[in-house]
């Protein structure tokens, strides 16, 4: 959820005017000055900042309208941010393509294309991934990518044209060439009317974004809104997300202008803070299950294996083993057992981790509808190696300390007589 609607586009930190938090219209807005810039920089934590132009206007092809959301940016420092360059629509099906293929490919692969139709891809690996195309042969392969492919380009600084979301180019019906007219208001009242040319799609990865957003070359928004070089914000990712809040605070006493307002992430999107929290209680209750199911899964293996050997414990004693060094040796062996528990889980797990980290799982349906409906991509990808993975190892261990003290218990309190009689 961070990753596609935080890191991927807003940024973690935004410099704005101090009253664009209050009032988000385009008159609130103010000059990125290299001293500004500079100050943000100077900040070891901060990774990279970005100017931006944001405003809204109404989006017009032929009969079909829609309220979209301008987007103005430095397109050589953008690409260390959002990077739509990267999110260019490489290939499309559409019916177009469906026809020109024809009888080139199968009935099963001409039927899956059709089951498709509208679907963009950013790759050529990832459109032969989703419609399972690399069994088929390469004559078949050849012709779908010709048949769809889109010559897509990404925006220089000076362009006039614009890229338009994936979404938002289905519902107004344009492609790459294309027009599209954008209106709106520009800076203190000045209507804002212009044609721009559709250079490019980008398939944004959050569906609320990929269903409005318009990405323009910051020159040409402030010329667009009249805005002579101002900006609405400054987009600022970091290198350690956890010290956020640290960062914030540190830019807010360097920068100190009382015309300037520094906001995270959490005060600019409340809700989705809220259901993040609100999703991380349900994983924490559901990890408190597993780790209840855990922990009796291990005290049952323990008390089963000191109950077998309760006779051989008894024995021992009786010819002169003493219970503490006989405790000792249980306890040293139960740790042994627990910490090769742990490795072996460790391992085996880290190449299913491997594999949903490069490889999501595609979640389609009726639940794939209900993610885009929350304004999420269906995928649920595994998270890479972090310290969660290797504190879940350091809890089971510590379980294994727990469910030890159990069995030493019974040792140092061993009756030889009756256990040696069963």
């Amino acid at each position: 959820m961070i990753k596609q609607a935080i890191e991927a586009y807003s940024g973690y930190i935004q410099v704005q005017n101090a009253d664009y938090f209050d009032d988000p219209g385009i008159d609130n807005v103010f000059e990125p000055t290299p001293s500004l810039m500079a100050q943000i920089l100077a900040d070891p934590n901060v990774k990279v900042a970005v100017p931006r132009v944001e405003s809204f206007a109404l989006a017009s092809t032929g009969n079909l309208s829609k309220g979209v959301l301008i987007t103005g940016i430095s397109t050589e420092k953008e690409r260390m941010m959002s990077n739509p360059e990267q999110k260019l629509v490489r290939y499309r099906i559409t019916d177009e393509a469906i026809r020109r293929l024809g009888k080139k490919v199968s009935p099963a692969v001409m039927e899956k294309l059709k089951q498709n139709r509208f679907a963009s891809f950013t790759s050529q690996p990832d459109m032969l991934l989703e419609l399972e195309l690399n069994k088929e042969s390469k004559s078949t392969v050849k012709a779908i990518l010709q048949a769809s492919k889109m010559k897509s380009r990404y925006l220089t600084e000076k362009d006039d044209g614009v890229l338009i979301s994936d979404r938002l180019s289905k519902y107004l019906k344009v492609g790459i060439g294309d027009s599209v007219i954008l209106m709106g208001q520009g800076y203190q009242g000045v209507s804002a009317a212009d044609l721009f040319p559709v250079r490019g799609i980008v398939k944004l990865p959050a569906p609320d974004l990929d269903n409005k957003v318009i990405f323009m070359s910051i020159g040409k928004a402030s010329e667009f809104l009249s805005l002579s070089g101002q900006i609405t914000s400054i987009a600022i990712n970091l290198n350690e997300t956890d010290e956020m809040k640290e960062t914030q605070a540190g830019l807010i006493e360097r920068i100190s202008d009382d015309r300037i307002s520094v906001k995270n992430w959490e005060q600019l999107n409340p809700t989705l803070k809220q259901q993040i929290e609100s999703d991380s209680q349900s994983g924490q209750l559901f990890l408190a299950v597993l780790y209840i199911i855990i922990f009796f899964g291990i005290f049952g293996t323990v008390q089963m294996m000191i109950s077998e050997r309760t006779r051989e414990f008894g024995v021992m004693v009786a010819i002169g083993m003493k219970r503490g060094k006989l405790a000792m040796i249980v306890a040293l062996e139960m740790l042994f057992i627990g910490l090769m528990g742990t490795v072996a889980g460790l391992g085996l797990s880290a190449p299913v981790i491997l594999y949903g980290y490069y490889y999501p799982f595609k979640i389609t349906g009726d639940m794939a509808q209900m993610y885009i409906d929350y304004g999420f991509d269906p995928v649920m990808p595994m998270a890479w190696f972090k310290s969660y993975f290797f504190r879940q190892a350091a809890v089971v261990f510590v379980m294994v300390l727990v469910a030890i003290y159990q069995p030493v218990r019974s040792i140092l309190k061993l009756n030889v007589i009756k256990s040696i009689h069963g």
